[in-house]
């Protein structure tokens, strides 16, 4: 199962002539490539699958979202998927 990741943005950065970002996940941070969501700042919350941010999201849908992923046993494996 293929499953987006809500994490939150604290730092943006380019690498490679890329737009990317460190995406914070529950306390474990990914390097994520945000080039195709616009207008990102730290704090925003984006939806991350496989190390793309696929949209940005707000607050209380990524905490509803992990809340349920945690729920379903998910999140440390779809984690571990990102790095």
């Amino acid at each position: 199962m293929c499953l987006g990741i809500p994490g939150r943005v604290t730092e943006l950065f380019e690498e490679h002539a890329l737009r990317m970002a460190k995406v914070e996940f529950g306390g474990v941070a990914r390097t994520v490539c945000v080039e195709h969501v616009d207008g990102l700042e730290p704090g925003d919350y984006v939806l991350v699958h496989v190390g793309f941010a696929l949209a940005r999201i707000d607050e209380d849908e990524a905490r509803r979202v992990l809340e349920i992923l945690e729920q379903m046993g998910e999140l440390a494996a779809e984690l571990e998927a990102l790095g």
